[in-house]
């Protein structure tokens, strides 16, 4: 279990650096990329995860924060599928929309890191 949790951890890493590092690469011309669509989705699948699998543990888990943190997500997740559909199509993503991607999950980066 400790390196299922552990393959997990890392695919979480990886999803926020993905939506989080191409945001900062394209901020001066926003968009989503089908990289940040593909990061939300393995946030929200590695972090259900990682919830259950503490669930099913001894370990104490955080209700309150896994709460804000899936919600985050979740609004990370729909803003990228709106976002990347639109790219997808040749239109011009909203610069709000686009923020709100990469801006949201840092958020997300923070509350994960800050809240003990």
């Amino acid at each position: 279990m400790t390196f299922l949790t552990s393959v997990l951890v890392a695919l979480h890493i990886l999803g926020a650096a993905a939506i989080f590092g191409i945001w900062l690469a394209t901020f001066k011309k926003p968009t989503v990329t089908l990289w940040q669509l593909v990061g939300a989705i393995v946030q929200v699948v590695t972090g259900l995860a990682l919830v259950g699998i503490a669930e099913a543990g001894d370990g104490d888990v955080n209700h309150i924060k896994v709460a804000v943190k899936t919600v985050v997500a979740v609004i990370i997740l729909i803003a990228a599928i709106i976002g990347f559909n639109k790219a997808k199509k040749g239109k011009d993503v909203p610069t709000g929309l686009a923020h709100a991607v990469g801006g949201m999950a840092f958020i997300n980066i923070l509350v994960a890191t800050l809240w003990n």
